[in-house]
């Protein structure tokens, strides 16, 4: 009895996934690069939770911006900054009403070489042969720190020694591999490294990278990426956030 019991319950289980998966969707979302580690997370939990598919596309927010005006087929942009997401609102190209801030992030300078100290200090000094930045016209976190070079008066002296990455994942790579000493990279990128080594940029030293997040206009009535929106505003996505050293927003 208990065996019949207990494979009338394993049944009652199959049909139950069955039907779920079975209307299960999928969306597209458009990723800032700072942000993958925790977006992966947080789609890995969505996916658990629901049964649908989250396909993500990782970038600088300036090229989804492009690729969005060409009709690139996201149904969600997490962007790193908000003037961007801004920007489609006013473009009609969003569902109104749908966006906010989901982090707000924090840039470090990044260093693997023992060698070569982080902090403003060597920054003054220049003992460095090479500085990785993200492009700032695309990059939110480049912006950042050409912001803070400039506010420490020190642009002019190390705009030479400056090496661009299409995006902070890429700005990253220029450090990861040493073909950089030192690196203006987003603190999530490097939080969870026991070894690294880096400085904090004080937020007085550039402007807040506040980053929002949009519902394009077409996937206006989607169940999966409005769900997502949602799920993303949720406690779980937040400790998630938090633990990549993200600031976030209260809800509400």
């Amino acid at each position: 009895m208990k065996s019949l019991l207990r494979s009338l319950r394993l049944a009652a289980l199959a049909v139950f996934a069955l039907a779920r998966f079975a209307n299960a969707g999928e969306t597209t979302v458009a990723v800032a690069a700072n942000f993958t580690a925790p977006a992966k997370e947080i789609v890995q939990a969505f996916e658990a939770k629901t049964g649908h598919r989250v396909v993500l596309s990782f970038g600088s927010t300036g090229q989804f911006y492009a690729q969005i005006k060409q009709e690139a087929p996201f149904s969600i942009l997490l962007a790193a900054d908000a003037e961007t997401p801004a920007k489609l609102v006013d473009e009609g190209l969003v569902v109104a009403g749908t966006s906010f801030t989901y982090a707000i992030g924090r840039l470090v300078l990044w260093g693997k070489n023992p060698a070569v100290p982080v902090g403003e200090g060597v920054l003054t000094s220049g003992g460095f042969e090479k500085l990785a930045v993200a492009n700032p016209k695309l990059a939110p976190y480049g912006a950042a720190a050409i912001e803070t070079l400039k506010t420490l008066g020190l642009y002019d002296a190390l705009a030479l020694k400056l090496v661009q990455g299409a995006n902070i994942a890429q700005t990253f790579q220029f450090v990861d591999t040493g073909n950089a000493e030192l690196g203006f990279v987003a603190l999530s990128q490097v939080v969870s490294k026991a070894d690294a080594q880096y400085w904090l940029v004080p937020e007085s030293l550039h402007a807040p990278i506040r980053q929002d997040a949009v519902l394009l206009e077409k996937w206006a009535v989607d169940p999966v990426a409005r769900g997502f929106i949602e799920f993303l505003k949720g406690p779980e996505a937040l400790k998630v956030i938090e633990r990549y050293g993200y600031a976030t927003v209260p809800p509400g």
